[in-house]
């Protein structure tokens, strides 16, 4: 049962039955669960509580979940966007990932898996708050939780872990989680090639699972991921500043290691 300080979800789906599950697996993870039954509602919710998930159903009246979620990146807003359709073209998930979606489910989901996903949110840092003071959900083990690390450099490319934001050139980039979290996995790996079935694992949170049993749609999701990474750093394939991909292997950093910027640096 969610508590009043609970990390809060806001559910946004047109079809009472599916908006009741999603309330009840998501406060089975340990949520507080906002529900809304249209987009307009919805971007407003989100605007109001600032939650750690958002759950987006495609197909809806009014404006549809491509659009909300197109309305919630705009404002800035950080929180983890899942998009659930009945649609299987992958177009429909890339279109999904090209307007700020972190995850795409697909309808009819696994219950059981879909609660794994959401309590491995909890363990997800969020961006710095304005007092200072990173907000994080329970102790995350992964390598990319590192309170106080320095900011890391290369290439004009600045990415701070404790307030997670990216610069390239001075210029700020504005990243969902999962691009961010793409990002600095790479860059903390310097020139060891990460498969996309690594890096699956490492965003979920799920690096003791075996990597043979990451699905297509899921390793195509990090390939969509990337692109959209790419575009927003200004980086090409075909003459990488950032990331190169190793052909049949996946992706590395083109740098052998991200450089701590000095104390006394500028940034």
């Amino acid at each position: 049962m969610a508590h009043i300080d609970s990390p809060r979800a806001v559910v946004i789906d047109d079809d009472d039955d599916v908006r009741g599950l999603l309330a009840e697996v998501l406060t089975s993870a340990g949520f507080a669960v906002t529900a809304v039954d249209n987009g307009t509602d919805g971007v407003a919710a989100v605007l109001a509580y600032r939650p750690v998930v958002t759950t987006v159903d495609v197909n809806m009246p009014g404006i549809d979940g491509f659009e909300v979620t197109r309305r919630i990146r705009a404002t800035g807003n950080d929180t983890y966007v899942v998009v659930i359709t009945a649609l299987t073209d992958e177009a429909d998930a890339v279109l999904s990932f090209g307007v700020g979606a972190d995850d795409v489910v697909v309808k009819p989901f696994r219950v059981r898996e879909l609660r794994a996903r959401f309590l491995a949110l909890l363990r997800r840092p969020r961006a710095t708050d304005g007092d200072g003071t990173g907000t994080r959900h329970g102790e995350r083990t992964a390598s990319l939780d590192r309170p106080g690390a320095p900011p890391e450099r290369f290439d004009g490319l600045l990415l701070d872990r404790d307030t997670r934001t990216v610069s390239v050139d001075a210029a700020e980039v504005t990243l969902t989680r999962t691009e961010f979290d793409l990002l600095a996995t790479l860059l903390e790996s310097g020139r060891r090639v990460r498969s996309k079935a690594d890096l699956v694992l490492t965003l979920h949170d799920e690096t003791y699972l075996d990597p043979a049993k990451v699905s297509d749609a899921d390793e195509r999701a990090i390939e969509a991921h990337m692109t959209n990474l790419r575009r927003k750093l200004g980086d090409s394939p075909a003459q990488p500043r950032f990331i190169e991909t190793v052909r049949g292997a996946g992706y590395r950093s083109v740098a052998a290691h991200a450089d701590a910027v000095p104390e006394d640096a500028e940034p």
